[in-house]
């Protein structure tokens, strides 16, 4: 998908609180950081950052950090965070490079409607590749958990197949999330944009405990 140029992206980050500057500098110091001792939950590619605020608005007792490559989408993002939250922070980054961002201090990873790479040959540029998920085992604090949403079922499939291979526990598999949840559910702008269209969102948890929560 063609991103929208924003001019004055540069301005806009640069002058955002929201926005971490030096994120290199607080590896392994997150919780210092945040002055808490609160769980750090990061959205891998948080695009507009529906999905994020709402989740900082609604668990203020959780250290939310949405991470995005591209510096356009950051700077539409942050016309929209436009709420200072204690608990909400946004990193650029290009997810190869988290492990120099974060060490052993994340609870929880969302990858929500990742690029799936449908090719063949790029498959290991998914982020649920055996190159990513060798990246998150450097990250995670304890237990590591991983919510996957996607209207991808070839990304969906070979997510499930990837995580068995890393050794982790599946639960909550559906194949048609908002038919089968049972609470209202918080969701990003392109989950609102594919369910509209009667797409079918695809969802799992994947755990490193085999006692599920």
């Amino acid at each position: 998908m063609r991103i929208r140029n924003v001019k004055n992206k540069e301005e806009i980050l640069n002058n955002s609180k929201i926005v971490i500057k030096n994120p290199e500098d607080y590896r392994g110091k997150w919780q210092e950081f945040f002055n808490n001792t609160n769980p750090i939950y990061i959205e891998i590619g948080m695009g507009k950052g529906k999905f994020i605020l709402e989740n900082a608005k609604k668990y203020p007792n959780i250290n939310f950090i949405g991470l995005e490559k591209q510096d356009s989408i950051i700077a539409k993002s942050v016309k929209k965070l436009d709420e200072e939250l204690p608990n909400l922070v946004i990193v650029r980054l290009d997810a190869l490079n988290i492990d120099k961002v974060f060490s052993k201090e994340i609870s929880r990873i969302y990858l929500n409607f990742s690029d799936p790479w449908p090719k063949v040959r790029h498959h290991l540029r998914r982020l649920t590749s055996s190159i990513f998920l060798d990246k998150y085992d450097l990250i995670f604090k304890d237990t590591k958990e991983i919510y996957m949403r996607t209207d991808n079922a070839l990304l969906f499939t070979y997510s499930i197949e990837s995580l068995s291979n890393h050794n982790y526990f599946l639960k909550d598999i559906s194949l048609s999330l908002h038919d089968d949840s049972k609470e209202e559910l918080i969701t990003t702008e392109y989950e609102d944009k594919f369910s509209s269209e009667n797409k079918p969102i695809y969802s799992l948890v994947a755990t490193s405990s085999k006692c599920l929560k």
